[in-house]
């Protein structure tokens, strides 16, 4: 395999790009100390939550499948900024800071990595299948969430409830052909829908270039509006996200968003993620774009927080993670009964592990 020789300026808009729209979101934002720091926690600790599953996963305490987020989190942390816990999210397979966001916490997460009964969907779910109130996953199947996302926007027109849902998906699954279908159904019906690809610029191990012959994502719409803002800027994504919930809940229908981001870890935890880009490039996107350094410089140029008041919050993110790999290294796993609730089994089981 090739590997990608990009640079720095491939990755991140200069400007917000339009599609469809003669406007878009106010190119300046207002960020109080409260929301800073707020920001600063929650992306610190899906870091460093990440991080831990990383070296469970290497322990062999996290099995099966594992994607990872770090490098994404203004994604996740902006959005939830742009709209409210009422309304509803559903994405794919990278779900851990979503479930975070959108209101799980850090013990239920790790525990449900592990496999035990206090994680967040009761052990059985494991990386990929977690659920919150609102949220609905999480979900293994490559773009089979978006109709999904699609469902519940018409549920919410259906009620009359001015809320909406965000469906998320990643460039890998863009040219999937039931997202168009969506497309579709979405812009006939007005649903009250914010489509957003996180183009984190590969998927699995192929670069957008190699994949795809148009890598303007936020023009696959066509007759949908669309917007496309850096990724890794929380306030850029929570601007563009308040924007397109304005649109939607004004009943113009579903609006398509693409924030351009980028991963540190491979795929998953079975790919290095080093074969098909050089590790230069993960290196300056680091150096230059890092979501939590952006954030931490502007608090600190604007006197809105002192470096030891910051380091204070990663001393006690630290802590919450490790208390949480505790209670999911030393809590039970579900009982062998709960593999049977609900049918007559004709054998009772047992472990042999």
């Amino acid at each position: 395999m090739v590997a990608s020789s990009r640079s720095y300026a491939d990755f991140t808009p200069e400007k917000v790009d339009l599609h469809r729209l003669e406007e878009g979101p106010p190119l300046t934002a207002t960020l109080t100390r409260e929301e800073g720091l707020k920001y600063y926690r929650t992306m610190q600790t899906i870091r460093r939550m990440e991080l831990k599953a990383d070296q469970l996963y290497k322990q062999k305490i996290i099995r099966g499948f594992c994607h990872l987020y770090d490098g994404q989190e203004a994604c996740a942390v902006g959005i939830e900024g742009g709209i409210t816990l009422s309304d509803h999210l559903i994405t794919a397979y990278r779900a851990h800071g979503y479930t975070l966001t959108r209101g799980g916490t850090v013990r239920e997460i790790m525990a449900e990595l592990t496999g035990r009964r206090g994680g967040i969907a009761k052990g059985k779910g494991g990386s990929m299948h977690m659920y919150t109130k609102n949220f609905y996953g999480g979900n293994g199947i490559v773009g089979a969430q978006v109709p999904l996302g699609a469902g519940v926007a018409l549920a919410c027109k259906y009620l009359g409830n001015d809320q909406l849902c965000v469906s998320l998906y990643g460039d890998g699954a863009a040219n999937q052909g039931q997202i168009f279908e969506t497309y579709n159904m979405s812009s006939l019906w007005k649903l009250p829908i914010i489509f957003i690809c996180e183009n984190n610029q590969y998927g699995m191990g192929t670069s957008v270039e190699r994949s795809s012959a148009s890598t303007e994502y936020y023009k696959r719409g066509d007759y949908i509006p669309g917007l496309r803002v850096d990724g890794m800027d929380v306030l850029c994504v929570r601007e563009a996200t308040k924007f397109a919930a304005d649109h939607c809940r004004s009943g113009k229908g579903p609006i398509l968003m693409e924030l351009q981001t980028y991963r540190y870890h491979g795929h998953s935890m079975s790919d290095p993620g080093v074969s098909y880009r050089t590790r230069e490039e993960i290196q300056e996107v680091r150096s230059k774009s890092d979501p939590i350094s952006m954030l931490k410089d502007r608090m600190l140029s604007n006197n809105m927080a002192s470096i030891e008041e910051l380091k204070e919050i990663d001393i006690a993110v630290r802590k919450e993670i490790e208390d949480a790999a505790q209670f999911a290294t030393t809590d039970p796993e579900p009982p062998l009964d709960d593999l049977l609730r609900g049918a007559t089994p004709w054998t009772k089981l047992t472990s042999t592990s």
